[in-house]
């Protein structure tokens, strides 16, 4: 779960929560409107993370190519397939708007 500024009313509000509970604004439609409408798939990002999570391909898939590259670069150390499995049990309890939200990169 993560804490947002509600942009009608600038108050903290829960990224979980459907409408914020002060002026009652749609949290869920500002998120999907924050990423441009993009969404990536939760379950593919944590079938990435989990499957070749030492080679960055999810880091590629949620567009942080800089990530993706150093985990390319160390994928001899087995560090970052440690990371990606880490990260893909994380992927795997986030909420959906805490996922879109904390992890997939905007344009």
């Amino acid at each position: 779960m993560a804490i947002i500024e509600c942009p009608e009313c600038k108050k903290e509000v829960s990224t979980q929560a459907n409408t914020c509970p002060h002026c009652g604004y749609s949290i869920q439609n500002y998120l999907l409107e924050d990423r441009g409408g993009e969404r990536k798939s939760k379950g593919l990002a944590v079938a990435l993370a989990f499957v070749l999570g030492g080679f960055g391909i999810h880091k590629f898939y949620l567009g942080q190519p800089g990530w993706g590259l150093l985990y390319l670069l160390f994928c001899w150390t087995f560090i970052p397939a440690i990371a990606g499995l880490i990260e893909a049990i994380i992927y795997a309890f986030a909420s959906d708007a805490e996922f879109q939200t904390k992890y997939v990169a905007t344009s």
